[in-house]
């Protein structure tokens, strides 16, 4: 009988220390998928401290939170070979850019040329040049050479000068073009102008009115601006600085330039 008594009582005591490794592993694995499930919506900064942070429970070899994303690389070559596509698509589009500078460039210096050779033909040098700048091919007129002083309307005589110069502005495609005018500092005397300003606006719209005239020529391309006396190329204090502030201008821009550039 007592033997008996033995045996029920091991048997109510059978060993179940398995359950705890048991009930770790599900504990780790459904810690896991809720990781993974999280990193789809989470950003990359927070998956990164997950992944820190799960990494430094999880022991030995590389795990899945050692990855950026939820998906792992293919092979470390593959990451290295998107760089270098990318890099060289940045190289093809510097290179596209710098080549399509450097026709533009050429472009305004054969524009330029052109009016070089019809300043030197009519013996202009001294009422009309022209400069290569940052912000296009700038060709300068004295006012001396259309407007009589104080005045905004280009003189009968000098229509048909006007009307050349506008020949020389047609490029194809066009280009924009802004025509600015620009005053000395001394007060205007009459009545038909409040200020050197105004007197300077009612000149670059003239002689641009004048210029598209040319049906060869676009007027969309073209703008008018007044600066009066505000941005002198030279001192007011002498007779000959003061006659080349009185100029007008016409800046021929860069293609894709906007028409806001100013000197």
């Amino acid at each position: 009988m007592a033997r008996k008594k033995k045996k029920k009582h091991e048997d109510e005591h059978v060993d179940e220390s398995w359950l705890v490794p048991y009930a770790d592993i599900l504990t780790l694995l459904l810690a896991l998928f809720i990781v993974l499930y999280a990193s789809s919506s989470i950003d990359a900064a927070k998956f990164q401290m997950l992944s820190k942070s799960f990494n430094e429970v999880f022991t030995g070899g590389t795990g899945v939170l050692d990855y950026s994303s939820v998906t792992p690389p293919k092979n470390e070559s593959d990451g290295i070979d998107e760089v270098e596509k990318e890099k060289e698509k940045e190289e093809k589009k510097e290179n596209k850019k710098e080549k399509e500078k450097a026709a533009d460039q050429e472009e305004l210096k054969s524009v330029q040329s052109q009016v070089e050779k019809f300043i030197k033909n009519k013996k202009l040098e001294h009422q009309l040049e022209t400069k290569m700048t940052k912000e296009g091919l700038l060709i300068t007129i004295k006012d001396s050479i259309f407007f009589d002083s104080g005045k905004a309307t280009i003189r009968q005589e000098d229509i048909p000068l006007a009307k050349e110069i506008s020949n020389l502005l047609v490029i194809n495609p066009p280009r924009n073009i802004i025509i600015s005018g620009h005053t000395d500092n001394m007060p205007i005397r009459n009545s038909e102008f409040q200020s050197n300003w105004h007197l300077s606006v009612m000149r670059a719209v003239n002689f641009m009115g004048l210029l598209i005239e040319n049906p060869k020529l676009d007027a969309k391309v073209f703008s008018a601006k007044g600066y009066g006396e505000y941005k002198p190329v030279a001192s007011n204090k002498t007779a000959e600085g003061r006659s080349k502030n009185r100029r007008v201008e016409v800046l021929i821009l860069p293609r894709g330039a906007a028409e806001t550039n100013e000197k």
